[in-house]
């Protein structure tokens, strides 16, 4: 697996892997045992960047709980040293909903939990989970820049920001990377590139294949549980088949070109976009992991990304799922 570098030197293999759903969001959580053998095979595969939150919690249908942060802990032990192991924190789900916390205090407190639930001594990216409005972006460098003296993470970072906040935290306490939803259905965050490249900040893409919708697994009649998230985002509604049909046509074509598959096709663009990104696609199926790693081997030339970004910005699509409420 090729790598690449987020920030100064913090570097990771080019795709990762987002581990949320093993725990929490699609559904009952995975076999406890079956998903450390599933991340464990992913970094017998080369993978060594892992992505993982404090609030990645799942309850299982006989009422035991799942902590995604224990079980990727349990996966990588004994190959600590070899991989890159980033969580997150101020962030708790209630009834669907985000509850924000970034007060120095409380990050303090998430960060020893997360150590224990992780079994290290140390996390490699530490991001804050989302922009807390009643907390400044100076308090929160603050606190970061004591984790990192104090030896706990060794780099930290922001997910869902923009330029102001970035810029503001990362004059106090230098920021490794940002965490953004980006995928050939949510480019909104492009415009943020100059500013990372100025600043010397990575991005990583999170929900690169909008939840799966790009790898082409899914139809008009797809079915998901209630407990399942993607039951009520909009890129999965019968309706939006049809408004998707010519992305999801071109994602097809476009990778049958290239010998790829269409997930493969989704991250190569991603990749292919600019060399500090790093997709962080989430399955907990091997074969899918497999595919998503062999993205790194798609070559895109600089003509058929601007072909296919010329054709995303002219196409009707459907909406996309753009992240939890925050409670009130």
């Amino acid at each position: 697996m090729k790598t690449r570098t987020l920030g100064k030197e913090l570097i990771v293999s080019a795709i990762g892997l987002g581990c949320m759903g093993f725990a929490h969001a699609y559904g009952a959580p995975s076999d406890e045992a079956e998903a450390v053998r599933v991340i464990r095979q992913a970094a017998d595969r080369g993978c060594t960047f892992f992505d993982t939150a404090e609030c990645y919690i799942g309850q299982r249908p006989d009422g035991t709980t799942t902590y995604n942060e224990t079980v990727v802990g349990q996966a990588l032990k004994g190959i600590r040293d070899k991989v890159v192991i980033a969580t997150k924190c101020g962030v708790r789900h209630e009834n669907r909903q985000l509850v924000l916390d970034s007060r120095p205090e409380a990050i303090r407190r998430s960060v020893e939990g997360s150590l224990n639930r992780l079994g290290t001594d140390y996390i490699d990216l530490y991001y804050q989970h989302r922009i807390d409005p009643k907390v400044a972006p100076e308090e929160v460098a603050g606190i970061m820049s004591d984790l990192i003296r104090e030896g706990k993470i060794r780099a930290w970072g922001i997910s869902e920001t923009g330029e102001e906040y970035l810029r503001r935290a990362h004059a106090v306490c230098p920021v490794t990377a940002v965490q953004n939803r980006y995928s050939m259905m949510a480019r909104h965050y492009e415009g943020l590139f100059p500013v990372l490249e100025a600043l010397g900040v990575g991005f990583v893409a999170f929900s690169p294949l909008a939840n799966g919708l790009l790898s082409g697994a899914y139809g008009k009649d797809s079915a998901f549980t209630a407990e399942d998230y993607r039951a009520a985002m909009p890129q999965f509604a019968p309706e939006a088949y049809e408004a998707n049909r010519a992305l999801l046509r071109l994602v097809s074509e476009t990778a049958q070109a290239h010998n790829a598959t269409p997930a493969q096709l989704s991250i190569a663009w991603i990749l292919a976009k600019k060399p500090y990104i790093v997709p962080i696609p989430g399955s907990r199926k091997p074969e899918r992991i497999a595919e998503n790693m062999g993205a790194a081997e798609v070559k895109l030339t600089p003509d058929e990304v601007a072909a296919l970004d010329d054709a995303l910005e002219n196409m009707r699509m459907s909406a996309v799922f753009g992240g939890s409420p925050v409670k009130e």
